[in-house]
């Protein structure tokens, strides 16, 4: 599932909850074509990897996560790990890229763990 995140409170806590998991966000907002696309994909990964977790920050009702954050352009996706970020961000681009063109019969992700 996809948790929405409204305001920098609710962020922070949603970072601590996660502990060890890895934690995929999506920068987005409600008028942006790619980022409506992207969604259902983004919402099937959260149901099929639960050692993940999601969430989605509306730029737009976030100006302060936004900003934060550094987002110039949506969708955007950053990840974070412990509360720290991470710079995943390539190779979840080229698995989504090969799987998406039919490079690869399986997703690139496992759900062991250790991803």
């Amino acid at each position: 599932m996809v948790q929405i995140i409204k305001d920098m409170d609710e962020f922070s806590r949603f970072l601590k909850a996660a502990g060890c998991k890895l934690v995929v966000v999506e920068f987005s907002a409600k008028w942006c074509g790619p980022c409506k696309r992207i969604y259902p994909l983004v919402h099937a990964m959260s149901l099929q990897y639960q050692n993940v977790m999601f969430a989605n920050v509306d730029v737009d009702d976030s100006k302060e996560l936004a900003q934060t954050y550094h987002i110039r352009s949506v969708p955007t996706f950053q990840m974070f790990k412990q509360t720290q970020k991470v710079t995943l961000f390539s190779r979840l681009k080229r698995a989504i890229c090969c799987y998406g063109n039919g490079f690869m019969s399986k997703p690139y992700f496992s759900d062991n763990g250790n991803e």
